[in-house]
């Protein structure tokens, strides 16, 4: 059943339309903007992620060239090199911030339902950060402080919601600034556990984390020096090598973290490797924590996977503000994909539906029927609710 309106376009109705004039409005996004407004550039951008464009000058070649179908996408410009440009320079990054933050709160109450700790009934978080390097001479603001100061980058600091697979927390910054700062810009959520490595090792903050009633487990640097109080029985079949009660003895350790602490060691057989944990979480059994170190890794794969499927290792703009525009506008359209594969009950893996929309985004037909290659939807279709989590 073909229809007057593109793929893209029914896609985009999935982006919030009156959250999104808001949040504009916000920055002043628009102001003595006739011609090419911040929804106009948002399009633009979309559809480079969307269909993997190398540059300015290749987005504007492409809308150019698809005519009527350009108008039942929404779109009412075919983005100028220049004029993209300069909005991706000058228009507030801050606008596609806000508004991928409101996609990640909407895609959250979606996949409320869903988790893929069943044992942990609790939100589990995981926060790491990926370094984008970039060319020193085009981006020479991201200068690397290092004793050669020859190389250039950015850093993607992420919190991820282990549970859904959702980032709930972003922040691009250069990239020799230390991760550990970054726990100064979150609100910790009581009850929750919070997954770090150990490069985030700072036992002040981390008692500002018990102090809000949430839960950390960090993995222990090398060389931790404590006081045993106390051991419990272990289950050495399950990997439990040691479960202890600890007080750290160093002066400024103890200041930051006079409280006591729970230490792990856990043997994984996988790969014979050791691990020591710290938590704050004194009920659980020894092997979930373990387990919850583990689902760490999901950062890392989310951080591969958007670098694999999304434009944020090439730029359009070599100014920090071009650059962080980029990046959370593909957020964005992770986010709004997940949506969609959510609200529309589509059982193909993210991936998947990516390929499909890169090559279908100008056809005329209903965006479920593209999505599933089935007739589209009736009247007594399953609750969209009920999907199982989506997967990379």
């Amino acid at each position: 059943m073909a229809i007057d309106r593109t793929v893209f376009a029914q896609l985009m109705d999935f982006v919030p339309d009156r959250t999104f004039r808001r949040i504009v409005a916000r920055h002043k996004g628009n102001y003595r903007m006739h011609n090419f407004s911040c929804w106009d550039q948002f399009l633009a951008m979309a559809f480079a992620q969307l269909t993997y464009r190398d540059g300015l000058r290749d987005i504007h070649a492409c809308l150019s060239s698809l005519g009527p179908a350009l108008y039942h996408s929404g779109m009412r410009s075919d983005a100028p090199k220049s004029t993209l440009a300069d909005a991706n320079e000058h228009r507030p990054w801050e606008i596609y911030r806000d508004l991928a933050m409101a996609l990640i709160a909407r895609a959250r109450v979606l996949y409320r339902n869903e988790r893929l700790l069943q044992e942990i009934e609790a939100a589990v978080y995981a926060l790491d950060a990926t370094t984008i390097k970039l060319c020193l001479a085009l981006f020479p603001w991201a200068k690397a402080q290092n004793h050669l100061n020859t190389s250039a980058g950015v850093k993607l600091h992420t919190l991820l919601d282990v549970q859904h697979n959702l980032p709930v927390f972003a922040r691009v910054s250069i990239a020799n600034l230390y991760e550990v700062r970054i726990l100064d810009e979150l609100v910790f959520e009581p009850g929750a556990f919070y997954v770090f490595d150990r490069g985030y090792t700072d036992f002040r903050r981390l008692k500002l984390i018990d102090a809000s009633g949430a839960y950390f487990v960090i993995r222990a640097k090398r060389g931790l020096r404590f006081n045993r109080l106390l051991s419990r029985a272990v289950d050495k079949e399950r990997g439990v090598l040691v479960d202890q009660t600890i007080r750290l003895v160093i002066a400024r350790s103890l200041e930051g973290y006079p409280d006591q602490l729970r230490r792990i060691k856990f043997l994984d057989n996988e790969n014979d490797r050791r691990f020591i944990y710290l938590t704050n979480n004194f009920l659980l059994d020894a092997g979930v924590i373990a387990e919850l170190y583990r689902s760490r890794w999901k950062i890392e794969l989310f951080f591969k996977w958007i670098k694999q499927h999304l434009r944020i290792k090439a730029f359009y703009g070599t100014t920090p503000n071009a650059v962080h525009t980029q990046i959370w506008i593909a957020l964005s359209v992770f986010v709004l994909v997940a949506i969609v594969k959510k609200e529309l009950n589509i059982k193909k893996p993210l991936y998947t539906i990516l390929q499909i929309l890169s090559v279908t985004l100008f056809q005329y037909d209903p965006i479920y029927q593209v999505l599933t290659a089935t007739q589209p939807l009736d009247g007594n279709a399953d609750d969209p609710n009920q999907l199982n989590l989506f997967t990379f």
